[in-house]
């Protein structure tokens, strides 16, 4: 009998020393189970495609901390893993300027619609056919607090995990949407314009289906409640301002969270993802409390969409 990969990652935890902010139970629950994903992936039969997992998590959830740990608990198995923030793949300024004027929360970034999905799709298929992953990297403090580009990284890669927080979400299309919009049901919290921008946001969602398919796996990071990014969104602009970093306005860091759990109400988008989809597995995730502290995905994902539909 074999080492058991198991034991093998959970010795590397015992050795990684300090991960930073990431809970222990996000550790135990969801960056070995998705190490032993990806490593799996790079052990199956000669041919396969370098593995790329979607994670899917709301603002403030604790991605980028996550996905620092999993580069680190990677390396010490071996694994050369890049964890990259779909963020990094915001259309230039004045591009999203256009695609998102006018929209009812007063952001030039965050729905879906500001990415440049055709840049990330050439990026995957250059480095799955034997090159470098080159990526362009994305400040959020240039252009007066809007965000841009500010140069590329590259670097070699193993295994990708792309995080954000639509990623995996799939579009109703007009019939299904109406029959939403009709029936109001998850659209409370709307106001009158929000509701009328969400056929635009449904029909940017499609566009997005090709990245979906380049994906080999879901994990997800689900709030219990979805009132808790808003909190977890404002707490992190807290510290960053006590640590002299802070650069949101209230107003605008409300209107960009807003613009998360409004564009793509949880409803219709993010707790169906707790339902298995054929073309994007659900892999694995965690159920995160208000101090996101976490228990796995059980086995009755349905019953916990259900749990978790309410917005507010």
């Amino acid at each position: 009998m074999g080492p058991d990969p198991a034991a093998a990652w959970e010795r590397r935890l015992e050795r990684a020393g300090d991960l930073g902010p990431v809970h222990p139970s996000l550790l135990r629950y969801l960056a070995l189970p998705l190490l032993r994903r990806l490593e799996d992936g790079l052990g199956s039969e000669t041919g396969q495609r370098k593995p790329v997992l979607a994670l899917n998590g709301p603002v403030g959830a604790g991605k980028t901390s996550l996905g620092g740990a999993l580069e680190h608990l990677a390396a010490l198995g071996g694994l050369r893993l890049v964890v990259v923030s779909i963020d990094d793949l915001y259309l230039p300024a004045d591009e999203r300027r256009r695609v998102l004027a006018g929209n009812p929360f007063g952001v030039s970034r965050v729905p879906p619609g500001s990415h440049d999905l055709p840049l990330l799709l050439a990026a995957l298929n250059g480095w799955r056919a034997g090159g470098p992953l080159r990526l362009p990297r994305f400040d959020k403090t240039l252009a007066g607090g809007e965000g841009e580009r500010s140069g590329w990284r590259e670097q070699p890669a193993d295994a990708l995990v792309i995080e954000g927080w639509l990623m995996g979400c799939r579009a109703l299309g007009p019939l299904a949407l109406e029959a939403w919009l009709q029936s109001g049901a998850g659209l409370e919290e709307l106001t009158t314009e929000e509701r009328q921008w969400l056929p635009i946001w449904d029909r940017h969602l499609a566009s997005y289906g090709d990245l979906w398919s380049a994906c080999d796996g879901l994990w997800l990071l689900h709030p219990q409640r979805w009132s808790l990014p808003r909190r977890w969104r404002f707490q992190a602009e807290a510290i960053q301002r006590r640590a002299g970093g802070g650069w949101l306005t209230a107003d605008k860091l409300d209107g960009l969270v807003r613009a998360t759990v409004r564009s793509l109400p949880p409803a219709l988008y993010q707790d169906p993802l707790l339902r298995r989809q054929p073309s994007l597995e659900l892999q694995g995730g965690v159920i995160l409390d208000g101090r996101r502290r976490c228990r796995p995905l059980g086995a009755q994902l349905s019953s916990l969409a259900s749990a978790s539909s309410a917005i507010g």
